[in-house]
Order: C-alpha cells, then structure tokens, then sequence
C-alpha cells in the first residue's frame, strides 16, 4: 500500500503532541493524538506509537485479538508511566490504527480520532468518536454539524492511560482495489466538514497535493489543534 502522511502544529498550540506512523510494505498505519501537561500528551502519543511499531515487528500477521492486546497493553504502560512521574500525571492519547491483512483492514481504535474508508467518490467514517458529542450523534440528539462546532466537543470518554481501564473497539471492514483509508486526529474534523475532506481527497490529485489541502483548509478555518493526517491507497 502506498502512504502518505502531514502533520501540522496549528494556529494555536505551543507543541505538536499529536504522533504518527506507518509501514507501507507490511500495510501498517496508526495516528495518536495526546493530552496532558507540557510535553506529557507528546509522551504519551509517542509511547502508543512505539507500541504499535514493536507489533508489528514481532508478528508476521494481523488479527482482531492481536490488535486489541496491542491497544490496551499500550494503554497499561502510558498509565503506568504516568503514575510513576509527576510531571506525566494524567497524560493520555487516542489512538486509530490499522493493519492490512489479505482483503481487509484490521482497525483497533480508542477515542476521537478518525478513520475513513474512500470508494468510488464516497466517504465512510469507519470508526466511532469515544466523545461526549459523538454519543450525543449516535443518541440523535446533535447533527455531526452541530457536534463539530460544539463548545464541549474536546470531551473524550475514552483514551489511553487516563484512567486505569478503557475499552477498545477492534474489528475488521473488507477492502476493494482503489480503496482509500484516511487517518486523522480530530484537528482536522473540528475544522473541516466530510464533505470538504471527502472533495479534497477524491478529486483526482495526488495523495501528497491532497493532504497539503487538508491542512491548508484547517489552517484556514483557524486550525485551533494540532492537524495530523495520513492517507494510504489499496
């Protein structure tokens, strides 16, 4: 799979604690997004990263059980760590990642940002928001309009390493030749609307000159958080 990655400060933000990685030959990607004290959302957006890295260098295959002992023994080490060093107390990260196997894509995920699946000009968000607006989407009680531009949407009910157990979502979604998967942390969706990411990303450029608009376009929009995107084409 081929892949491309941006990531971007933003307008606001004094550091980037956002964290990304991937592999194009094994068809690995993974995007964190951390929080915490100074610097301590960087650790832990990066000790998920490294957890993600030793995975795949330690198995030839991926799988569902796989990727969920993955997250959440990530998740054990960050709560740990922060327990342990003072300056780290009640650091955390999301995490989306995914791994191909065969015909499809193994996801593990765990907080808000973003997975999407691109086929034939359409956008399809295949993760959910572990935040406080996204139950309310799923309850029916906010559009994804009104969620995005929610004072309360930086609320997340799930993450790694802030409390001292989480849950993991992990499953597996069939891939199609021509298939795009974008990953991004959430300083893109609270800027930009799907069907903004969806046009910047099907019109036909390529992957380096469509990621380069996305951040363009959260930039332009005030880009209030770090903005980190990754795209990969089957």
């Amino acid at each position: 799979m081929a892949a491309t990655m941006r990531t971007d400060i933003g307008r606001k933000r004094k550091q980037n604690e956002d964290a990304a990685w991937f592999d194009e030959k094994r068809g690995v990607f993974v995007v964190a997004d951390g929080m915490g004290g100074h610097l301590a959302g960087e650790v832990a957006s990066q000790m998920a990263i490294d957890a993600v890295r030793r995975m795949a260098t330690r198995h030839k295959k991926p799988s569902v059980d796989l990727l969920k002992k993955t997250v959440l023994g990530a998740h054990e080490r960050i709560y740990l760590y922060a327990q342990g060093h003072a300056e780290c107390a009640g650091m955390g990260t999301t995490i989306s990642m995914m791994w191909r196997g065969g015909g499809y894509m193994y996801i593990a995920h765990v907080g808000d940002s973003r997975i999407y699946r691109l086929r034939d000009g359409h956008m399809e968000q295949i993760t959910q928001d572990h935040s406080l607006v996204g139950e309310l989407v799923r309850a029916g009680l906010l559009t994804p309009e009104e969620a995005r531009l929610h004072p309360r949407r930086n609320i997340i009910t799930r993450a790694l390493g802030t409390e001292e157990s989480t849950r993991c979502d992990a499953f597996e979604v069939p891939l199609s030749r021509g298939d795009k998967l974008l990953l991004c942390t959430d300083g893109l969706v609270v800027t930009a609307t799907d069907e903004e990411i969806c046009r910047a990303v099907c019109t036909g450029k390529s992957a380096e000159e469509s990621l380069s608009g996305l951040i363009a376009l959260a930039k332009a929009q005030g880009a209030p958080d770090n903005v980190t995107v990754v795209l990969a084409q089957c």
